[in-house]
Protein backbone atom coordinates (compact mmCIF):
# COMPACT_ATOMS: atom_id res chain seq x y z
CA UNK A 1 0.00 0.00 0.00
CA UNK A 2 1.90 3.02 -1.26
CA UNK A 3 1.52 6.55 0.01
CA UNK A 4 2.39 8.10 -3.33
CA UNK A 5 2.69 6.55 -6.75
CA UNK A 6 6.40 6.44 -7.30
CA UNK A 7 7.82 3.62 -5.44
CA UNK A 8 11.63 8.73 3.69
CA UNK A 9 14.09 8.03 5.96
CA UNK A 10 15.80 10.58 7.73
CA UNK A 11 19.34 10.89 8.97
CA UNK A 12 20.28 10.30 12.56
CA UNK A 13 23.78 11.40 13.49
CA UNK A 14 25.14 8.72 15.78
CA UNK A 15 27.39 5.83 14.85
CA UNK A 16 28.48 7.35 11.55
CA UNK A 17 29.80 10.45 13.27
CA UNK A 18 27.02 12.75 12.09
CA UNK A 19 25.86 14.83 15.01
CA UNK A 20 23.30 17.61 14.52
CA UNK A 21 25.28 20.79 15.11
CA UNK A 22 23.50 23.46 17.09
CA UNK A 23 24.57 26.52 15.12
CA UNK A 24 23.34 29.88 16.23
CA UNK A 25 20.74 31.26 13.81
CA UNK A 26 22.38 34.68 14.26
CA UNK A 27 25.80 33.42 13.19
CA UNK A 28 26.95 35.54 10.26
CA UNK A 29 27.85 34.18 6.85
CA UNK A 30 31.34 32.73 6.81
CA UNK A 31 31.69 32.99 10.59
CA UNK A 32 33.28 29.88 12.03
CA UNK A 33 31.02 27.91 14.36
CA UNK A 34 31.36 28.83 17.99
CA UNK A 35 32.07 26.61 20.96
CA UNK A 36 29.03 24.46 20.27
CA UNK A 37 30.76 23.07 17.18
CA UNK A 38 33.41 21.20 19.15
CA UNK A 39 34.26 17.59 18.47
CA UNK A 40 31.10 16.38 20.14
CA UNK A 41 28.52 19.17 19.74
CA UNK A 42 25.09 18.90 21.32
CA UNK A 43 22.28 17.38 19.29
CA UNK A 44 19.61 19.42 17.62
CA UNK A 45 16.99 17.34 19.38
CA UNK A 46 13.99 19.13 17.92
CA UNK A 47 14.81 17.39 14.63
CA UNK A 48 14.74 14.06 16.43
CA UNK A 49 11.28 14.95 17.71
CA UNK A 50 10.11 15.85 14.23
CA UNK A 51 11.47 12.56 12.88
CA UNK A 52 9.51 10.40 15.29
CA UNK A 53 6.42 12.58 14.81
CA UNK A 54 6.61 12.09 11.04
CA UNK A 55 7.08 8.32 11.40
CA UNK A 56 4.12 7.99 13.78
CA UNK A 57 1.93 10.06 11.47
CA UNK A 58 2.70 7.73 8.57
CA UNK A 59 1.98 4.74 10.81
CA UNK A 60 -1.40 6.21 11.80
CA UNK A 61 -2.26 6.67 8.13
CA UNK A 62 -1.62 3.02 7.35
CA UNK A 63 -3.20 1.60 10.50
CA UNK A 64 -6.50 3.52 10.39
CA UNK A 65 -7.41 3.15 6.73
CA UNK A 66 -10.95 1.98 6.12
CA UNK A 67 -9.68 -0.60 3.63
CA UNK A 68 -7.96 -2.39 6.51
CA UNK A 69 -10.94 -2.42 8.88
CA UNK A 70 -13.77 -2.51 6.37
CA UNK A 71 -15.28 0.59 7.96
CA UNK A 72 -14.49 3.83 9.74
CA UNK A 73 -13.35 2.30 13.04
CA UNK A 74 -11.77 5.35 14.71
CA UNK A 75 -13.82 8.47 13.93
CA UNK A 76 -11.65 11.55 14.35
CA UNK A 77 -8.44 9.52 14.13
CA UNK A 78 -9.53 8.08 10.79
CA UNK A 79 -9.93 11.65 9.53
CA UNK A 80 -6.45 12.56 10.82
CA UNK A 81 -5.08 9.42 9.18
CA UNK A 82 -6.45 10.44 5.79
CA UNK A 83 -3.85 13.23 5.72
CA UNK A 84 -1.11 11.97 8.03
CA UNK A 85 0.70 10.33 5.10
CA UNK A 86 2.14 13.81 4.68
CA UNK A 87 4.63 12.94 7.38
CA UNK A 88 6.62 11.77 4.33
CA UNK A 89 6.81 15.36 3.07
CA UNK A 90 8.20 16.42 6.46
CA UNK A 91 10.71 13.56 6.29
CA UNK A 92 12.02 14.82 2.97
CA UNK A 93 12.52 18.36 4.26
CA UNK A 94 14.35 17.09 7.34
CA UNK A 95 16.50 14.96 5.06
CA UNK A 96 17.57 17.98 2.99
CA UNK A 97 18.46 19.85 6.18
CA UNK A 98 20.44 17.02 7.78
CA UNK A 99 22.24 15.74 4.68
CA UNK A 100 23.58 19.21 3.93
CA UNK A 101 24.63 19.53 7.56
CA UNK A 102 26.30 16.11 7.67
CA UNK A 103 28.22 16.67 4.41
CA UNK A 104 29.59 20.09 5.36
CA UNK A 105 33.33 19.92 5.93
CA UNK A 106 33.46 16.20 5.19
CA UNK A 107 35.33 14.60 2.25
CA UNK A 108 33.29 12.77 -0.35
CA UNK A 109 34.38 9.33 0.83
CA UNK A 110 33.36 10.11 4.39
CA UNK A 111 30.01 11.46 3.24
CA UNK A 112 29.22 8.35 1.17
CA UNK A 113 30.37 5.98 3.92
CA UNK A 114 28.19 7.79 6.43
CA UNK A 115 25.13 7.22 4.24
CA UNK A 116 25.84 3.49 3.92
CA UNK A 117 26.46 3.16 7.66
CA UNK A 118 23.33 5.13 8.49
CA UNK A 119 20.91 3.42 6.13
CA UNK A 120 22.23 -0.10 5.65
CA UNK A 121 22.11 -2.13 8.88
CA UNK A 122 18.54 -1.33 9.95
CA UNK A 123 17.26 -1.62 6.39
CA UNK A 124 18.82 -5.03 5.72
CA UNK A 125 17.52 -6.38 9.00
CA UNK A 126 14.00 -5.05 8.43
CA UNK A 127 13.90 -6.54 4.92
CA UNK A 128 14.70 -9.97 6.38
CA UNK A 129 12.18 -9.60 9.20
CA UNK A 130 9.50 -8.55 6.73
CA UNK A 131 10.35 -11.54 4.55
CA UNK A 132 9.97 -13.86 7.55
CA UNK A 133 6.54 -12.49 8.44
CA UNK A 134 5.33 -12.60 4.84
CA UNK A 135 6.42 -16.23 4.50
CA UNK A 136 4.92 -17.13 7.87
CA UNK A 137 1.44 -15.89 6.99
CA UNK A 138 1.71 -17.40 3.46
CA UNK A 139 -0.80 -14.99 1.90
CA UNK A 140 0.02 -11.65 3.44
CA UNK A 141 -1.44 -8.26 2.74
CA UNK A 142 -0.31 -7.33 -0.76
CA UNK A 143 -0.12 -10.78 -2.33
CA UNK A 144 1.80 -14.01 -2.22
CA UNK A 145 5.00 -14.58 -0.28
CA UNK A 146 8.20 -13.07 -1.67
CA UNK A 147 10.49 -14.94 -4.04
CA UNK A 148 14.23 -15.25 -3.47
CA UNK A 149 15.07 -12.82 -6.28
CA UNK A 150 12.71 -10.22 -4.85
CA UNK A 151 14.32 -10.48 -1.42
CA UNK A 152 17.86 -10.27 -2.78
CA UNK A 153 16.99 -7.33 -5.03
CA UNK A 154 15.39 -5.49 -2.11
CA UNK A 155 18.63 -5.84 -0.15
CA UNK A 156 20.26 -3.54 -2.72
CA UNK A 157 17.86 -0.71 -1.79
CA UNK A 158 17.45 0.10 -5.50
CA UNK A 159 14.64 -2.33 -6.28
CA UNK A 160 12.55 0.48 -7.78
CA UNK A 161 14.81 1.29 -10.76
CA UNK A 162 15.48 -2.44 -11.15
CA UNK A 163 11.75 -3.05 -11.58
CA UNK A 164 11.39 -5.40 -8.59
CA UNK A 165 8.45 -5.20 -6.20
CA UNK A 166 9.37 -3.74 -2.79
CA UNK A 167 9.08 -5.98 0.26
CA UNK A 168 7.20 -3.14 1.92
CA UNK A 169 5.35 -0.44 -0.01
CA UNK A 170 6.90 2.21 2.25
CA UNK A 171 10.28 1.53 0.69
CA UNK A 172 9.38 3.72 -2.28
CA UNK A 173 10.74 6.73 -0.39
CA UNK A 174 14.21 5.19 -0.23
CA UNK A 175 14.66 5.65 -3.96
CA UNK A 176 13.90 9.35 -3.61
CA UNK A 177 16.41 9.56 -0.77
CA UNK A 178 19.13 7.64 -2.62
CA UNK A 179 18.78 9.86 -5.68
CA UNK A 180 19.15 12.92 -3.48
CA UNK A 181 22.27 11.51 -1.82
CA UNK A 182 23.87 10.73 -5.17
CA UNK A 183 23.26 14.07 -6.85
CA UNK A 184 24.25 15.95 -3.68
CA UNK A 185 27.51 13.98 -3.70
CA UNK A 186 28.45 15.90 -6.85
CA UNK A 187 28.60 19.21 -4.98
CA UNK A 188 30.00 17.57 -1.83
CA UNK A 189 32.89 16.21 -3.94
CA UNK A 190 34.56 19.62 -4.24
CA UNK A 191 33.69 20.81 -0.74
CA UNK A 192 30.56 22.63 0.35
CA UNK A 193 30.30 26.39 0.54
CA UNK A 194 27.28 28.65 0.84
CA UNK A 195 27.52 29.67 -2.82
CA UNK A 196 28.07 26.14 -4.16
CA UNK A 197 25.12 24.76 -2.23
CA UNK A 198 22.78 27.51 -3.39
CA UNK A 199 23.93 27.06 -6.99
CA UNK A 200 23.21 23.35 -6.66
CA UNK A 201 19.70 24.11 -5.39
CA UNK A 202 18.97 26.48 -8.26
CA UNK A 203 20.30 24.02 -10.85
CA UNK A 204 18.27 21.17 -9.37
CA UNK A 205 15.17 23.36 -9.33
CA UNK A 206 15.61 24.32 -12.98
CA UNK A 207 16.22 20.68 -13.93
CA UNK A 208 13.01 19.75 -12.10
CA UNK A 209 11.09 22.34 -14.11
CA UNK A 210 12.48 21.08 -17.41
CA UNK A 211 12.26 17.34 -16.68
CA UNK A 212 8.50 16.69 -17.13
CA UNK A 213 8.37 18.04 -20.69
CA UNK A 214 11.90 17.14 -21.77
CA UNK A 215 11.19 13.66 -23.08
CA UNK A 216 14.37 12.53 -21.32
CA UNK A 217 13.60 9.72 -18.86
CA UNK A 218 17.03 9.99 -17.24
CA UNK A 219 16.44 13.67 -16.43
CA UNK A 220 13.00 12.85 -15.04
CA UNK A 221 14.51 10.17 -12.79
CA UNK A 222 17.43 12.25 -11.53
CA UNK A 223 15.49 15.49 -11.08
CA UNK A 224 12.61 13.83 -9.17
CA UNK A 225 10.48 16.94 -9.85
CA UNK A 226 7.57 16.02 -7.58
CA UNK A 227 9.63 15.88 -4.42
CA UNK A 228 12.77 17.90 -5.22
CA UNK A 229 11.20 21.12 -3.82
CA UNK A 230 11.07 19.47 -0.38
CA UNK A 231 14.73 18.44 -0.39
CA UNK A 232 15.74 21.86 -1.72
CA UNK A 233 13.67 23.51 1.00
CA UNK A 234 15.39 21.46 3.69
CA UNK A 235 18.79 22.55 2.35
CA UNK A 236 17.67 26.19 2.36
CA UNK A 237 16.51 25.91 5.96
CA UNK A 238 19.93 24.59 6.92
CA UNK A 239 21.65 27.49 5.12
CA UNK A 240 19.46 29.92 7.05
CA UNK A 241 20.34 28.12 10.27
CA UNK A 242 24.04 28.28 9.41
CA UNK A 243 24.30 31.73 7.86
CA UNK A 244 21.60 33.66 9.69
CA UNK A 245 18.11 34.92 8.93
CA UNK A 246 19.41 37.83 6.85
CA UNK A 247 20.63 35.46 4.13
CA UNK A 248 17.98 36.52 1.63
CA UNK A 249 18.54 34.16 -1.29
CA UNK A 250 17.54 30.98 0.61
CA UNK A 251 14.26 32.64 1.57
CA UNK A 252 13.54 33.47 -2.08
CA UNK A 253 14.27 29.89 -3.10
CA UNK A 254 12.07 28.63 -0.27
CA UNK A 255 9.13 30.68 -1.52
CA UNK A 256 9.62 29.38 -5.05
CA UNK A 257 9.90 25.79 -3.79
CA UNK A 258 6.67 26.20 -1.82
CA UNK A 259 4.93 27.44 -4.96
CA UNK A 260 6.20 24.42 -6.89
CA UNK A 261 5.10 22.10 -4.11
CA UNK A 262 1.54 23.41 -4.09
CA UNK A 263 1.41 22.60 -7.81
CA UNK A 264 2.64 19.04 -7.35
CA UNK A 265 0.16 18.51 -4.52
CA UNK A 266 -2.55 18.36 -7.17
CA UNK A 267 -0.96 15.20 -8.54
CA UNK A 268 -0.18 13.75 -5.12
CA UNK A 269 -3.79 14.23 -4.00
CA UNK A 270 -4.99 12.38 -7.09
CA UNK A 271 -2.53 9.53 -6.47
CA UNK A 272 -3.77 9.13 -2.91
CA UNK A 273 -7.46 9.10 -3.79
CA UNK A 274 -8.98 5.75 -2.73
CA UNK A 275 -12.34 4.53 -4.06
CA UNK A 276 -13.46 7.99 -5.04
CA UNK A 277 -12.83 9.42 -1.55
CA UNK A 278 -10.95 12.42 -2.85
CA UNK A 279 -8.71 14.29 -0.47
CA UNK A 280 -8.87 18.05 -0.02
CA UNK A 281 -6.07 19.86 -1.85
CA UNK A 282 -6.60 22.80 0.49
CA UNK A 283 -6.04 20.61 3.55
CA UNK A 284 -2.91 19.09 2.03
CA UNK A 285 -1.58 22.55 1.25
CA UNK A 286 -2.26 23.59 4.86
CA UNK A 287 -0.31 20.59 6.18
CA UNK A 288 2.64 21.24 3.85
CA UNK A 289 2.64 24.91 4.84
CA UNK A 290 2.70 23.93 8.52
CA UNK A 291 5.72 21.72 7.77
CA UNK A 292 7.45 24.73 6.19
CA UNK A 293 6.62 26.90 9.19
CA UNK A 294 7.94 24.34 11.67
CA UNK A 295 11.19 23.95 9.73
CA UNK A 296 11.50 27.75 9.56
CA UNK A 297 11.19 27.85 13.35
CA UNK A 298 13.99 25.27 13.59
CA UNK A 299 16.17 27.28 11.20
CA UNK A 300 15.62 30.49 13.17
CA UNK A 301 16.39 28.82 16.48
CA UNK A 302 12.92 29.36 17.91
CA UNK A 303 12.62 25.70 18.92
CA UNK A 304 16.08 25.26 20.44
CA UNK A 305 14.52 24.93 23.89
CA UNK A 306 12.98 21.64 22.76
CA UNK A 307 16.04 19.79 24.04
CA UNK A 308 14.75 16.79 25.97
CA UNK A 309 17.19 13.88 26.04
CA UNK A 310 14.52 11.27 25.32
CA UNK A 311 13.95 12.82 21.91
CA UNK A 312 17.34 11.50 20.80
CA UNK A 313 16.19 7.96 21.54
CA UNK A 314 12.83 8.55 19.88
CA UNK A 315 14.44 10.05 16.79
CA UNK A 316 16.78 7.08 16.47
CA UNK A 317 13.73 4.79 16.47
CA UNK A 318 12.03 6.60 13.59
CA UNK A 319 13.97 4.89 10.80
CA UNK A 320 13.37 1.26 11.87
CA UNK A 321 9.77 2.19 12.74
CA UNK A 322 9.21 3.50 9.23
CA UNK A 323 10.84 0.46 7.63
CA UNK A 324 9.02 -2.09 9.74
CA UNK A 325 5.51 -0.85 10.30
CA UNK A 326 3.52 -1.12 7.08
CA UNK A 327 3.72 -4.60 5.57
CA UNK A 328 3.95 -6.40 8.90
CA UNK A 329 1.51 -4.18 10.78
CA UNK A 330 -1.22 -4.08 8.16
CA UNK A 331 -0.85 -7.83 7.58
CA UNK A 332 -1.46 -8.54 11.27
CA UNK A 333 -4.26 -5.98 11.57
CA UNK A 334 -5.98 -7.57 8.59
CA UNK A 335 -5.65 -11.00 10.18
CA UNK A 336 -7.06 -10.01 13.59
CA UNK A 337 -9.35 -7.01 13.11
CA UNK A 338 -12.51 -9.14 13.23
CA UNK A 339 -11.56 -10.75 16.54
CA UNK A 340 -10.21 -7.83 18.61
CA UNK A 341 -11.80 -4.52 19.56
CA UNK A 342 -10.42 -1.86 17.14
CA UNK A 343 -8.87 0.59 19.61
CA UNK A 344 -7.31 -2.23 21.61
CA UNK A 345 -5.81 -3.78 18.49
CA UNK A 346 -4.63 -0.43 17.11
CA UNK A 347 -2.91 0.69 20.31
CA UNK A 348 -1.40 -2.75 20.82
CA UNK A 349 -0.02 -2.79 17.27
CA UNK A 350 1.48 0.68 17.72
CA UNK A 351 3.07 -0.31 21.03
CA UNK A 352 4.55 -3.48 19.53
CA UNK A 353 5.98 -1.58 16.59
CA UNK A 354 7.51 1.09 18.81
CA UNK A 355 9.06 -1.54 21.06
CA UNK A 356 10.37 -3.51 18.08
CA UNK A 357 11.85 -0.34 16.61
CA UNK A 358 13.67 0.47 19.85
CA UNK A 359 15.02 -3.08 20.08
CA UNK A 360 16.24 -2.97 16.48
CA UNK A 361 17.88 0.40 16.96
CA UNK A 362 19.51 -0.56 20.26
CA UNK A 363 20.62 -4.13 19.63
CA UNK A 364 20.92 -4.38 15.84
CA UNK A 365 21.46 -1.01 14.20
CA UNK A 366 23.91 0.56 16.66
CA UNK A 367 26.35 -2.35 17.01
CA UNK A 368 26.11 -3.22 13.31
CA UNK A 369 26.75 0.40 12.34
CA UNK A 370 29.89 0.51 14.49
CA UNK A 371 31.26 -2.64 12.88
CA UNK A 372 30.34 -1.55 9.38
CA UNK A 373 31.98 1.84 9.93
CA UNK A 374 35.21 0.20 11.10
CA UNK A 375 35.13 -2.18 8.14
CA UNK A 376 34.62 0.58 5.56
CA UNK A 377 37.35 2.74 7.08
CA UNK A 378 39.95 -0.04 7.22
CA UNK A 379 42.71 0.51 4.69
CA UNK A 380 45.39 -1.90 3.46
CA UNK A 381 48.77 -1.57 5.13
CA UNK A 382 50.84 1.19 3.56
CA UNK A 383 47.84 2.89 1.97
CA UNK A 384 47.00 6.48 2.83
Amino acid sequence: MSLHPSPRVVEDRREDGDRPLVLSPRQGRGTPPGPTSAARPPRLRVLDGLRILAAVLVLVHHYTRQEVWGRDAFGWLTMVGRYSWMGVELFFMISGFVICMSAWGRPLGGYLRSRVVRLGPAYWFCVLVTMGVMLAVQKPFGGAGPGLSQVLTNLTMVQTPLGSAPMDASYWTLWSEVRFYLIFAVVAWTGLTYRKVLNFCWIWTVASLLAPGSGLPVLQVLANPTYSPLFVSGICFYLIRREGARAGEPWALLLFSWLLMQRWLNDIVQWNTVKGDRLSWEMCLLVVTLCYLVMAAVALGWLDRVDWRWLSVAGAMSYPLYLLHQQIGVTLLTQWHKDVEPWTLLLSAMAVMLLASWLIQRFVERPAARRLKRFLETRPAGRV
